[in-house]
């Protein structure tokens, strides 16, 4: 995390293109953008970036606060490590993601949201008749 050197070599690893066999990277323009960032040195920002988001993501959705948008960055994060070729589980934290974005409306019941999403409030919110009319909506 200090360096980046970690996350260089890993980038370096992806970016590779074997003489015998298929590289890692299917895609040449995110090979590009992998090559693009080992130029810039962007890993030595980048490294800590990740790490810090792992964890903010991984707390926000072991207490159950702003599910979706901590598993969007998630699955961000995810996608990104199957667009360099790492298979492991990340498709199926992937598809679990998903079903977290998509299931946001309702996760306010269990966790922090439940405080959260009513303290600040969310789209999908109903207006009573009063704040309507005040809302420019009209009253029933």
């Amino acid at each position: 995390m200090q360096t980046g050197e970690a996350l260089k070599g890993y980038w370096s690893n992806a970016v590779a293109i074997p003489e015998g066999g298929k590289p890692a990277i299917t895609f040449d323009w995110y090979r590009s953008f992998l090559q693009f960032l080992l130029n810039s040195e962007a890993y030595t920002w980048f490294g800590p970036l990740i790490v810090y988001a792992e964890v903010l993501v991984g707390v926000a959705l072991i207490l159950g606060a702003f599910v979706g948008i901590a598993a969007f960055g998630g699955a961000l994060m995810n996608w990104n490590f199957m667009m360099a070729g790492t298979a492991s589980s990340n498709p199926l934290l992937f598809v679990v993601s998903l079903l977290l974005i998509f299931a946001w409306k309702t996760a306010g019941y269990l966790g922090a949201d439940y405080f959260l999403l009513r303290w600040l409030g969310t789209p999908w919110q109903r207006l009573a008749p009063k704040e309507r009319a005040y809302a420019g909506a009209g009253a029933d």
